[in-house]
């Protein structure tokens, strides 16, 4: 007695759609259509049940209270601003102060993270020692309390500003924040930045040459010579020829304060660091798995090629371990962005502190604003997901070339 064979499960769901008549597939669109259109509905009530609460406690609804004066001050501006400017002023006085430190504290996190990182890969004991427990210590301690720390612990104990820390008489730490020397244009400006970007222009091109020397031919160039020269020279020449580009407006202290200069205030020096050094333990455990994820073969081989361990792991290891790190890397920078928003517990004057904050506060419209601020961290975080894989899709090429 013979059995017939199983069917292969493929052929059997291609048998069964073919005797039903392709019903399944237009019942799984209507179920789709059907599911859509309840979630508009359930999006139209809310709305509608918002606008009914508005209008029974008699509050206006729109986004015309942005043309209203302000009338407050604001700590920290990038750019010019006074309490008789409008909600729409403070927006994107919050909006900049939001950017600055998210940038600053991710290019920060991420030179944290890898130094951190090659510590603990590192054969020297103590070094491999002092990044575990960094890591081990930061990443287990709220962010929040971290920040705190930095902000009343470490920076609100610093003396009064008659009794400044003077670092070679031209920085001044206090507890009001870092009083540092403020640049003033000069009409040399212009041609030192064409004369800097067209050396660093050609610095990447040396530096690409090399890379191809290297990797097609085995043949290692020494180009930091002219890499210097690109970088330094050029600049050199430019001051030479134009003049200088800045100078500095020193600052002094005159009665209780410094007058001159440009202040640093300690709300942006304890978030950065907070901020920094939190998303750098978690950033230097992505690098240490993706750089563990090569096979040590490679290091060997870098080895026989006569390579140090350093260049092994710059030029083959680090390159090939990117494809790995890139994506939980992403998490962290958007992480680290949105972590920014907890500023408004020391007072730094980011988006959420001065719009969320106090123009709420004073205005009501908290639908309006609160949708603003989510519309802002969501671009923000969809722009740098967007950059992060347009730089992993350029890794993946180039790996596949």
């Amino acid at each position: 007695m013979s059995i017939a064979p199983r069917k292969p499960p493929l052929q059997f769901a291609l048998r069964l759609k073919r005797a039903l008549g392709g019903k399944a597939g237009w019942n799984g669109l209507a179920a789709q259509i059907a599911f859509a259109a309840i979630l508009a509905w359930i999006a139209y009530e809310i709305v509608a049940n918002a606008r009914a609460n508005l209008e029974t406690q008699h509050i206006a609804s729109g986004f015309g209270f942005l043309n209203y004066n302000a009338g407050f001050d604001v700590n920290q501006s990038l750019i010019a601003y006074n309490n008789s400017d409008t909600y729409w002023r403070v927006f994107f006085v919050g909006l900049l102060n939001t950017i600055l430190v998210s940038v600053i504290g991710i290019v920060f996190a991420t030179v944290i993270g890898f130094i951190v990182a090659l510590c603990r890969l590192s054969p020297n004991l103590l070094l491999s020692r002092i990044g575990g427990i960094y890591v081990e210590i930061i990443r287990n301690l709220p962010v929040l309390f971290q920040i705190l720390f930095w902000y009343l612990a470490v920076l609100a104990a610093l003396p009064a500003p008659r009794q400044s820390i003077s670092i070679f008489n031209t920085f001044f730490l206090n507890n009001r924040g870092l009083v540092v020397p403020q640049p003033v244009t000069e009409p040399g400006l212009y041609p030192f930045i064409a004369a800097l970007a067209v050396g660093i222009a050609l610095a990447l091109g040396l530096r690409r040459y090399a890379r191809r020397a290297l990797f097609q031919r085995g043949q290692m160039i020494r180009i930091w010579p002219y890499v210097l020269g690109c970088l330094v020279g050029l600049p050199l020449v430019s001051m030479l020829m134009f003049g200088g580009p800045l100078k500095f407006e020193l600052p002094q202290l005159k009665g209780f304060n410094f007058a001159g200069g440009a202040r640093i205030i300690p709300e942006f020096v304890a978030l950065t660091v907070a901020l920094s050094t939190y998303t750098g333990a978690f950033i230097a455990e992505i690098v240490r798995a993706g750089v563990m994820s090569v096979h040590k073969g490679q290091m060997e081989a870098g080895s026989s090629l006569g390579l140090s361990r350093a260049a092994t792991l710059r030029l083959i290891v680090v390159p090939q371990a990117m494809r790995v790190i890139v994506p939980p890397l992403t998490s962290q920078y958007l992480n680290l962005t949105k972590n920014s928003s907890l500023a408004v517990a020391i007072g730094y004057p980011d988006l959420v502190s001065v719009f969320a904050g106090t123009a709420v506060s004073q205005t009501g419209q908290a639908i309006e604003i609160i949708a603003m601020t989510m519309g802002v961290y969501l671009l923000l975080s969809l722009t740098t997901s967007a950059l992060m894989s347009v730089y992993g899709w350029r890794i993946n090429r180039s790996m596949a070339a």
